[in-house]
């Protein structure tokens, strides 16, 4: 079956609005719910994730469209007018992430709260967003993988290929619903950061493998040598949450000892 999707959802006041923006803003809206719960069950406010994502979704959103325009520079060298227009596409979630990961950092120290409890808190709803958001990819026909005989390809262009976006957004989702299965026998801090950074990695080298529309470096596809280094993270922080054993954060205890030193203290 080939897969004819007209990319534009609506137009208003003259303004095309794309399928793409709506998938991957849904995917946003949805995962936040998932990380005000962990929030709140954490004894936390739920209006932090508010807060949180003022402060990464800006960056990291500059921080794809950065990555991506650095690697395709060959284009927007010629097309300078082309590298601010990121409603058609042109999105590179690893390096969202990890401009994502450097605003959170500067939060964390802002708010005093340990960074690995937040990486911890909200890992399985970054994964959700990235499973909704690479429909985003198929909205716009892209992120496909090479030509294939297998039943489940599909057909982009009259050729038959690999659903790349899909073989990422369903393990994206596999890592999501183990991760929110997980994280309620509270493990050892890290734990669940270690286990997204590594099981990401794994999902992305792979599907990477399979797509005709890598970005490149050296003549190596960068996401394969990022998820490397994701896959790295993730083994350094399964290691450190075994080694220290450290409970998870929970604002409610930390609270209550705070009052009990006072009460001692007085």
């Amino acid at each position: 079956m080939e897969f004819d999707i007209n990319r534009v959802a609506f137009t208003i006041f003259g303004l095309d609005v794309y399928w793409y923006g709506i998938i991957i803003v849904a995917g946003i809206l949805v995962s936040a719910i998932f990380a005000k719960k962990e929030f709140e069950r954490r004894g936390y406010k739920a209006d932090i994730v508010d807060d949180i994502l003022f402060a990464i979704l800006p960056v990291g959103v500059i921080g794809a469209r950065i990555w991506y325009v650095i690697f395709e520079w060959d284009y927007y060298g010629a097309h300078p007018n082309e590298i601010i227009d990121i409603r058609g596409g042109g999105l590179a979630i690893q390096g969202g992430i990890i401009f994502g990961l450097i605003a959170l950092y500067i939060f964390s120290k802002r708010r005093d709260i340990p960074m690995i409890d937040l990486t911890d808190i909200l890992s399985p709803s970054l994964a959700f967003a990235q499973a909704v958001g690479r429909w985003g990819n198929f909205a716009n026909a892209e992120a496909h993988g090479y030509p294939t005989d297998l039943p489940w390809g599909i057909i982009i262009d009259g050729v038959k290929v690999h659903p790349t976006f899909f073989y990422e957004s369903f393990g994206d989702f596999l890592i999501f619903l183990f991760l929110v299965l997980y994280r309620k026998k509270n493990p050892s801090k890290g734990f669940i950061s270690g286990i997204y950074f590594l099981a990401y990695g794994l999902v992305r080298f792979f599907v990477e493998g399979l797509r005709t529309d890598s970005l490149y470096v050296f003549g190596l596809r960068t996401a394969q040598l990022v998820s490397i280094v994701f896959m790295v993270v993730g083994v350094c922080l399964l290691i450190y949450a075994k080694r220290e054993n450290l409970p998870p954060h929970f604002y409610k205890e930390k609270k209550k000892l705070k009052e009990d030193k006072i009460i001692k203290f007085k």
